[in-house]
């Protein structure tokens, strides 16, 4: 796999993770229909973390859920560093 690729997948996963906590908080404000935590956990394992913590926090957004406030920073550095590997190994 192309290292532009791999780079390309993270930016759009993260752009995502991003995105779903800012619709997240829009539908919670108007009580709507909400993005299920299954979602922003998914797309944050695989790679979105990054997008989510920044949303999280400049949304004022699951800052409350310890399980988001403590876990999604933690998985940020966690896929940043397997992304960093596996873009060293393409390398």
């Amino acid at each position: 796999m192309d290292t532009k690729i791999i780079l390309i997948l993270y930016v759009v996963l993260n752009i995502y993770g991003l995105s779903i906590m800012y619709v997240d908080k829009q539908r919670a404000r108007k009580h709507q229909w909400r993005i299920s935590e299954m979602q922003i956990w998914l797309v944050s394992i695989l790679g979105g973390a990054l997008g989510a913590t920044v949303g999280m926090k400049l949304f004022r957004h699951k800052t409350k859920h310890k399980n988001f406030a403590i876990l999604l920073p933690t998985l940020t550095v966690i896929t940043m560093i397997i992304y960093i590997y596996i873009l060293l190994k393409l390398s």
